[in-house]
């Protein structure tokens, strides 16, 4: 699905968080990215999604190079990014409004997801009305009507509440189960239960990260297993192993 080779990218020269990095997602595969603070985690969702063209190397989605945003492609972010002055199922519905679908099968589509995410309730409601768990609901509703075959996150749930949090890391691996997915976030909880996979990041230039395999991901009641325990401890001393090469290169 996605091929990343000999990627290089820096904001400003010579530094490069990026220099000959790469990496292949199969269809259909679950990742988190994780890393220290300032990595380069969501540059690389970025790189994915078309938003920034690397200075060296080449990105493949779906068998094409990747040379800007592709309609197949979903990207949920922290900050819902939701129209104020439209309601749920108008903000739902954006995507299909500019890809000229008519006005009542928008409604009718919308209107649908809404309700399998449980928000029919407050379909007629704006932003300003709902609460931060609703329009993040609403911000997954909106890309998953477009049924992408990419799917990218960045920090979707941080500004939760824990239970809320948790509720939508559930949602989202069931409607998302056969879906290719590549998540960015802090939280190694969260990692731990969507992804199947985990890319831990280091000290850039990066070349190549850390690969966690983490096959019972999304699994119902993983979260109160042991091997859920286990993984997270795996996933914070690699965490901790990339901050420390971190420290001691700023600290000389």
């Amino acid at each position: 699905m996605i091929r990343v080779e000999k990627l290089s990218f820096g904001y400003r020269q010579p530094a490069e968080l990026f220099r000959d990095f790469s990496w292949t997602v199969q269809p259909g595969e679950r990742w988190a990215v994780i890393g220290p603070s300032g990595c380069g985690k969501t540059t690389l969702l970025y790189l994915l999604a078309g938003l920034r063209r690397p200075s060296g190397g080449t990105i493949t989605v779906a068998g094409q190079p990747l040379r800007g945003p592709r309609l197949q492609t979903g990207l949920i972010l922290q900050d819902y990014g939701l129209l104020p002055w439209a309601r749920a199922w108008e903000n739902v519905a954006l995507g299909l409004a500019i890809r000229g679908v008519p006005r009542p099968e928008r409604r009718r589509r919308a209107l649908a997801w809404l309700e399998r995410l449980g928000l029919q309730a407050v379909a007629d409601r704006y932003p300003a009305q709902l609460s931060g768990g609703q329009r993040q609901r609403v911000a997954i509703a909106r890309t998953l009507i477009l049924e992408p075959d990419l799917l990218l996150l960045d920090e979707p749930f941080a500004a939760l509440d824990a239970l809320t949090r948790e509720d939508l890391q559930d949602l989202l691996g069931a409607l998302c189960a056969q879906t290719t997915m590549v998540l960015v976030t802090h939280d190694i909880a969260e990692a731990v239960f969507l992804a199947q996979r985990l890319l831990v990041l280091g000290r850039p230039p990066i070349r190549q990260g850390q690969v966690i395999e983490n096959p019972a991901a999304g699994q119902p009641g993983y979260r109160r297993t042991v091997e859920f325990a286990l993984r997270c401890a795996q996933v914070r001393q690699a965490l901790e192993r990339a901050q420390d090469r971190v420290v001691a290169e700023v600290g000389g």
